[in-house]
C-alpha cells in the first residue's frame, strides 16, 4: 500500500462537513441542533471541538462520523459522501475507515486486552497488520498487560486499550468523545498524550470533543461552537488560550 508523505497528508482532507444541519421536532419544539455548519478536518491533524453544553459539538461529532443522520447539507469522508449511502454500506465505511474512542471505554470484559483490541478486525474478518499493531501497542505502553481483561485493568489502562482498538485498524480518522472524560488527570493525560503521538509519529487523524482546555491544548487546531454554528478556531493552542477563549463566549451569552 503507497502512502502520502505527512507533509502532504497534512493538507489533505479527511472528513468534510459542508452546510450541514440537523434539527430535532417540529413546530415548538424544534430544536435546531446544527446550523448550516461547514467544516474541513485534515489528515494528519488532532482537531478537538468545543462549546458550551448545547453548542451542537458532539452532535457534529456523530453526524460526521455517521453515527447520527442529518437533516441537510453533505459529510464526506475521504471521497464518499455519507448521505448517499444505505445502512449497509454505512456500517461498513465504520467499520473500515473510521475509529472510536468514547469516554466508557467499551471493552468487553470476557476478552483479553488482545481480543479487545483487534475485536473490530476480527468481526470484519480481516487479519491485523502485525508490525502495525505492535507499534500500536508499543505506543501505549500496553505489552505486558495484553493477557489481562478489563477487570485487571486501571480506568487509564483500559482506555489506553480502547485507543489502540481504534488504531489497530488503521482507519482514515478517529473520533473521541470526550475520551478522558472518565479519567483521572494523569491517566487523562497519559491517553491525550498517546492521541497526539498518533498524529505526530503514525500519521493519524483524530477529531475529539472536549470541554477541557487542557484536553484541547494536545491539540494542533480547536473549532468553536455555539448555537449550533463554528464561531471561531485556534491554531497551535495553549489552555490559557482555549480558556481565554471560552470566556468570551460566556460572556457574549451573558449580554445577548
Amino acid at each position: 500500500m503507497t502512502t502520502t508523505p505527512l507533509a502532504d497528508r497534512a493538507t489533505a482532507v479527511a472528513a468534510r462537513a459542508t452546510d450541514l444541519s440537523k434539527v430535532y421536532g417540529q413546530g415548538e419544539t424544534r430544536v435546531v441542533a446544527l446550523d448550516r455548519v461547514t467544516v474541513d478536518f485534515r489528515q494528519a491533524q488532532f482537531t478537538a471541538i468545543m462549546g458550551p453544553s448545547g453548542s451542537g459539538k458532539s452532535t457534529l461529532m456523530h453526524c460526521v462520523a455517521g453515527l447520527d443522520s442529518f437533516s441537510s447539507g453533505s459529510v464526506r469522508i475521504g471521497d464518499t459522501e455519507l448521505g448517499s449511502l444505505k445502512d449497509k454500506q454505512l456500517t461498513k465505511l465504520r467499520r473500515d475507515k473510521i475509529g472510536f474512542i468514547f469516554q466508557a471505554f467499551n471493552l468487553l470484559p470476557t476478552l483479553t486486552a488482545l481480543e479487545n483490541i483487534t475485536l473490530p478486525m476480527d468481526i470484519a474478518g480481516r487479519k491485523p497488520d502485525k508490525q502495525w499493531l505492535d507499534t500500536v501497542i508499543g505506543m501505549i505502553g500496553l505489552a505486558d498487560r495484553l493477557s489481562h481483561r478489563p477487570s485487571q485493568l486501571s480506568g487509564g489502562q483500559q482506555q489506553r486499550v480502547a485507543v489502540a482498538r481504534a488504531l489497530a485498524s488503521r482507519p482514515d480518522i478517529i473520533f473521541g468523545d470526550e475520551p478522558t472524560g472518565n479519567l483521572d488527570s494523569r491517566s487523562g493525560a497519559e491517553v491525550l498524550g498517546f492521541l497526539r503521538n498518533s498524529v505526530r509519529e503514525l500519521g493519524q487523524t483524530v477529531v475529539m470533543v472536549t470541554h477541557d482546555p487542557v484536553a484541547a491544548a494536545y491539540a494542533d487546531r480547536v473549532v468553536f461552537l455555539a448555537d449550533g454554528r463554528i464561531v471561531d478556531e485556534l491554531y497551535e493552542p495553549t489552555a490559557d488560550s482555549v480558556l481565554d477563549r471560552m470566556k468570551r463566549f460566556d460572556a457574549k451569552g451573558r449580554t445577548s
